[in-house]
């Protein structure tokens, strides 16, 4: 966990008489990250803590539970039982306080930052104090990298650049060896090459082929399995980290046609999408250079801007990019103005994917990259240079 007075520094910094953590069963894993509970602790009842902008944190646990929040900082600790005994401890825990912070996004515009319930809302809001997004303070204290976890991030990187060269080399031997090869050993071939380099994943990559492509979330299945052969165009997404304690994900998007020559709408479109990809990247690039204040949405519009400027608006159907962490989408500002207007800042020691996409009928096509704000506000693209056309195969 960071430290108190980290915290309660922020807290000034954002006017803020405190923050409330709350969790039940897991529901609020927001609150568990920043208090570092391990993923395998399993506590059944509610739980407060509550960090004020002076002073000791103070908890509120269940009697059977009465230890959960101990190896925390603060000694004063309000045990219940009975539901009125609770909700008169809640009271207790935010009196004298009039603005707190909890994981909570009014009208719930901001699903991955609102995880408290409306009840446990009203009942904190009944004693009179008024509840802000605790946004920025999770990106500050769980969505933010340390130096070994940008280094994990880097090495990671390595491999799932590489996972290209080794799925659309095998995609090449296998065409001409026997003519087609299926998405699934395409899928088969990227997870090997993931274990022997020391990667795991949560889920197995897209490889998609042709109309298949145009399904931004598409994965095989026995009825959809279809086999690559030359003149198909391809889209490889994959992500992955290093199979070590908190380690943090690489996750990137490639696209290759098998042929000679890449089919003159699909060059088009890849143009598009990689213009409206550069176009976010130098909107962040721009705001760090001069120092200005950078929200998640304006990075979304910068590229929707371009894309939408081509007659492709109506095509490209999710965010720009998503926060990248320990998991393959994080905790941190999104880069969205579609399904969110996400107001979080984009924030040193925060890492975020760029994947613009088009969606097509007939194909679809996505770049993704990596894009980490270094601690002194550098900027940095990760996962290799950026593909700048389709890859040939063959």
């Amino acid at each position: 966990m960071h430290s108190i007075a980290e915290i309660q520094q922020a807290l000034t910094e954002q006017n803020l008489d405190g923050w409330l953590l709350y969790d039940f069963r897991g529901l609020n894993i927001l609150a568990r990250r920043v208090v570092s509970f391990r993923d395998d602790i399993h506590l059944t009842r509610r739980w407060f803590y509550f960090i004020p902008r002076t002073g000791e944190p103070r908890k509120l646990v269940h009697r059977i539970e009465s230890g959960a929040l101990d190896s925390l900082p603060g000694s004063d600790k309000m045990i219940y039982l009975t539901w009125q005994k609770l909700e008169e401890s809640v009271g207790s825990l935010v009196a004298g306080s009039k603005r707190i912070a909890m994981e909570y996004v009014p009208r719930n515009a901001n699903p991955y930052a609102s995880r408290v319930d409306g009840g446990t809302i009203e009942l904190v809001k009944s004693f009179g104090v008024e509840i802000v997004s605790s946004g920025d303070l999770i990106q500050q204290f769980e969505a933010t990298w340390d130096d070994e976890q940008w280094q994990m991030h880097l090495d990671a990187a390595v491999h799932t650049r590489s996972a290209f060269d080794v799925a659309f080399h095998f995609i090449g031997e296998m065409v001409k060896k026997v003519g087609s090869v299926r998405e699934s050993a395409v899928q088969k071939r990227i997870m090997e090459h993931f274990d022997s380099t020391g990667l795991i994943t949560d889920a197995p990559p897209i490889v998609a082929v042709g109309p298949h492509s145009g399904d931004p979330h598409y994965s095989p299945t026995l009825e959809t399995d279809t086999p690559i052969r030359l003149g198909d165009f391809v889209l490889v997404d994959l992500w992955a980290k290093l199979d070590q304690p908190r380690s943090v994900y690489s996750d990137l998007t490639r696209t290759a046609f098998v042929g000679k020559e890449v089919p003159e709408k699909h060059a088009k479109v890849f143009a598009i999408v990689a213009a409206g990809r550069d176009a976010a990247i130098a909107r962040v690039r721009d705001a760090f250079a001069k120092k200005e204040p950078l929200q998640g949405w304006q990075v979304d519009r910068a590229c929707r801007d371009v894309i939408e400027k081509a007659g492709y608006g109506e095509y490209f159907v999710h965010r720009t990019g998503h926060s990248i962490g320990q998991e393959t989408h994080g905790n941190g500002a999104n880069m969205d103005d579609l399904e969110t207007h996400e107001q979080r800042r984009v924030m040193p020691r925060t890492c975020f994917s760029v994947e613009p996409g088009i969606y097509l009928p007939e194909f679809g096509i996505r770049s993704e990259t990596n894009v980490y704000i270094g601690a002194d506000g550098s900027v940095h693209v990760t996962g290799g240079e950026l593909q700048t056309a389709i890859h040939l195969i063959g």
